[in-house]
């Protein structure tokens, strides 16, 4: 039987949780000072002032470090957990962890015979 009054601390710290950062933004936009000028209008580069244009093009290669990073860190995410709990899973789940880990190396080895992990 699905009883709702189990969910009551969730949705209580759902509601707290969500209501924190909306409070949060509503007070500093009531209290905080609009001063428009031109300083606050110009990007700010460590007290220099700016030269050029402020919209650059990244390079592809940034994109492509950034997402090896992301997908290697996301892996972390997923085995740490598999790792703390290997002796209660088992062996099934060691192959299932063990198949996982070999198509991150293979998708690996492809971006690095690909020239991705190239930085020149």
């Amino acid at each position: 039987m699905f009883l709702l009054y189990e969910y009551d601390l969730f949705w209580a710290f759902l509601i707290i949780s969500s209501a924190i950062p909306i409070l949060a933004f509503l007070i500093s936009g009531v209290l905080a000072p609009i001063r428009k000028g031109p300083e606050k209008l110009s990007s700010y580069e460590s007290g220099i002032e700016p030269i050029g244009d402020a919209w650059l093009q990244f390079r592809i290669r940034y994109y492509m470090f950034a997402l090896v990073f992301v997908v290697f860190d996301v892996e972390t995410v997923f085995l740490y957990p598999w790792a703390m709990s290997f002796d209660v899973l088992g062996v099934p789940v060691f192959i299932e962890a063990f198949i996982f880990v070999f198509i991150l190396i293979v998708g690996s080895v492809y971006a690095w015979r690909k020239g991705a992990l190239e930085w020149s």
